[in-house]
C-alpha cells in the first residue's frame, strides 16, 4: 500500500498520453525523492497554463493570452496568399524548424474520425474558406497527417476548395520513402504512397 498521496499522483501521471502505470511510478517517485521546489515548480507551470495560452482567432495556432492574433500571421515578412494547413498547432513548430518555409498556416483542430466523434462541421474548415478571398491566396497547402484519418480530411478539403475556389492552387505535401530506409523495412503505405508520388530524374 503506498502513500494516498502517491497514489493520487501515480493516478494523475497516467493520464498522460503514452504514460503508462509502471511510467507513472516512476515520475511520482522521481518528484517525491528530488527537491520539493521541482514538484512545486511544475505544479505552478501546469496551473497557470489554461491562463497563458489561447488559440489565434484567425490561423488557431497557440499564442499568449495577450496577443491578439499569431505572429505566423501578423509578421509582415510572412506571406498571406500561401497557407499551410495541419491537423494540431505543435504542426506549426515542425514546420518552422525547416526554415523553408514562409506563408502562413491554419490549423483544423484535428482530422475527420466517425469513430471519435470529429465531424467536418467540428474542424475549423469554414474559418479557412472564410481567409481566401481577404488574404489573395493563391496557394493553400495541406499537411495533414498520413493516417486514414488526415486523408479523408485532405481529400474533403481538395474537394471543398475546388468547388468554392477553382483558381487557387491545392497542393499536398510529398509523400514516400524516407531518405536512408532500405525497401524491405518500408510499410505498404509508405511504399504505395512512394510510387503515386514519384519523380522523374
Amino acid at each position: 500500500m503506498l502513500p494516498q498521496a502517491l497514489s493520487d499522483a501515480i493516478e494523475a501521471l497516467g493520464h498522460l498520453p503514452g504514460v503508462g502505470a509502471r511510467t507513472a511510478e516512476r515520475y511520482a517517485y522521481f518528484l517525491f525523492k528530488n527537491s520539493p521546489r521541482v514538484a512545486k515548480d511544475i505544479a505552478v507551470t501546469l496551473a497557470s497554463l489554461h491562463d497563458g495560452v489561447k488559440s489565434c482567432p484567425v490561423t488557431f495556432a497557440l499564442i499568449n493570452i495577450n496577443d491578439e492574433v499569431s505572429e505566423f500571421y501578423n509578421d509582415p515578412e510572412r506571406d498571406k496568399s500561401t497557407i499551410l494547413v495541419v491537423e494540431e498547432p505543435l504542426d506549426i513548430y515542425t514546420i518552422e524548424q525547416t526554415k523553408g518555409y514562409h506563408g502562413t498556416y491554419h490549423v483544423l483542430g484535428g482530422a475527420i474520425s466517425p469513430i471519435d466523434g470529429i465531424t467536418p462541421d467540428q474542424l475549423h474548415i469554414k474559418e479557412l474558406l472564410a481567409r481566401i478571398e481577404p488574404d489573395n491566396v493563391k496557394e493553400i497547402i495541406i499537411a495533414t497527417n498520413p493516417s486514414v484519418e488526415g486523408e479523408s480530411t485532405a481529400l474533403l478539403l481538395q474537394k471543398m476548395l475546388h468547388e468554392k475556389y477553382p483558381d487557387v492552387k491545392v497542393t499536398r505535401l510529398a509523400r514516400g520513402l524516407p531518405l536512408g530506409v532500405d525497401l524491405s523495412y518500408a510499410d505498404q503505405i509508405t511504399l504505395s504512397a512512394a510510387l503515386e508520388n514519384r519523380t522523374s530524374i
